[in-house]
């Protein structure tokens, strides 16, 4: 049986149920600044932080590094344009994905549930207490 066919046959594909509970692509939730160090509106999704922390992640190592984002798309074995659209927000990362850039970078990329649940509550705090803007 083909990819298209397992897709056709598949439960997901007959009912089109979304993936992540109808949440949108993260960048969707930027209330203000630029992705990957915005911030993001009060009822963001876990996914939505998820990506913002990852992006930031990916981001600050590619700096570190002087890496631009096609040598590690191509030393990962993934299209740069995914990393693009991770970078920007567009899209979070397949499993895969993630795990080719964790490898050749070498360092964890997916934040996980303490740090995703932390900057959400983090965020939440902003907005009960508005910091002057100066």
């Amino acid at each position: 049986m083909s990819k298209r066919e397992i897709r056709r046959t598949s439960p997901w594909h007959y009912q089109r149920i979304p993936r992540s509970s109808n949440d949108k692509n993260p960048g969707r939730y930027v209330l203000r600044g630029t992705w990957p160090q915005a911030i993001l509106i009060h009822d963001a999704p876990l996914s939505a932080y998820c990506g913002l922390l990852l992006a930031r992640d990916l981001d600050h190592l590619m700096t570190a590094r002087g890496q631009s984002l096609r040598d590690i798309a191509g030393r990962a074995g993934v299209a740069h344009s995914t990393v693009a659209r991770v970078l920007t927000g567009e899209v979070l990362p397949d499993i895969g994905t993630l795990i080719r850039l964790e490898d050749t970078l070498d360092r964890q990329l997916w934040p996980g549930p303490h740090a995703v649940r932390a900057a959400a509550q983090s965020a939440e705090g902003r907005d009960r207490c508005p910091t002057p803007q100066g």
